[in-house]
């Protein structure tokens, strides 16, 4: 079964030997090939009311926060959007996957990596022995921007204090920056993605390990950067495996 979401990754055959892992084999399948994305779990949130405008972020759980954020218009992304983009998945997730920003389509479900991308992002992670469930996936803002506005740092430093909670609250084993803004922004540099994959760096004052890797919207319009992206993610595995045989 795994071998199928190996596939839709557009592998050329080969063999992949890992210590965390049994021996894979890959085959070259069609980009386009359909590929059935997990139930979704979502945090449930119970009827929560609205939050005063000046709130204590440290101290609101994944539900309060999850509310705040819906209510939040502390910068101009709040006008271009249709709702706001919580994130979704287990909330005592290993793995947090992070993208830059939610799309149209996001926006208008509510939820992160749906469409095409989030089958792509399925296929990555059952490729990993992960089902969707099992990790945590967001974006760096909570609102979908106008189309071809840049985030500014205005922006990404006001939902830089969601994403931080949430990191918080999750406790996540690692982290995976999903694409070029995500990952400068997360790392606080300027480096180029090039500059930034296979490189070993840790999230702000913890001892998270962040493994930078290509956003699953980028892979789609270039697809021959897919083999790169499995390199990060395998590394990704390995660090992995390393902090859990570690913690026992």
């Amino acid at each position: 079964m795994q071998d199928q979401f190996l596939e839709a990754m557009g592998i050329t055959r080969w063999r992949l030997r890992s210590p965390a892992l049994q021996e894979t084999v890959v085959e070259q399948a069609d980009l386009k090939q359909s590929v059935t994305e997990e139930k979704r779990v979502e945090v449930v949130v119970e009827e929560i009311p609205k939050q005063p405008e000046q709130v204590d972020i440290s101290c609101l759980n994944l539900a309060e926060l999850k509310n705040n954020i819906a209510n939040c218009e502390k910068c101009g992304l709040h006008k271009s959007r249709a709702q706001t983009v919580f994130g979704e998945g287990s909330q005592t997730a290993d793995w947090l996957i992070i993208g830059d920003a939610p799309g149209t389509e996001e926006d208008n479900l509510g939820q992160p990596f749906v469409g095409e991308i989030g089958q792509l992002l399925t296929a990555m992670l059952l490729a990993m022995g992960l089902k969707r469930e099992q990790v945590f996936v967001t974006n760096l803002t909570k609102c979908h921007p106008a189309q071809g506005h840049k985030l500014q740092a205005d922006e990404i430093a006001t939902c830089g204090q969601y994403l931080r909670r949430q990191i918080e609250l999750i406790k996540p084993t690692i982290i995976i920056a999903a694409g070029k803004v995500a990952a400068q922004s997360i790392l606080k540099t300027e480096s180029s993605m090039s500059e930034m994959r296979e490189q070993n760096f840790e999230y702000e004052n913890s001892s998270i390990p962040v493994v930078v890797t290509y956003h699953p919207a980028y892979l789609l319009r270039k697809p021959s950067e897919k083999r790169k992206a499995w390199y990060d993610l395998k590394a990704a595995m390995n660090l992995f495996a390393k902090l859990s045989e570690s913690k026992k």
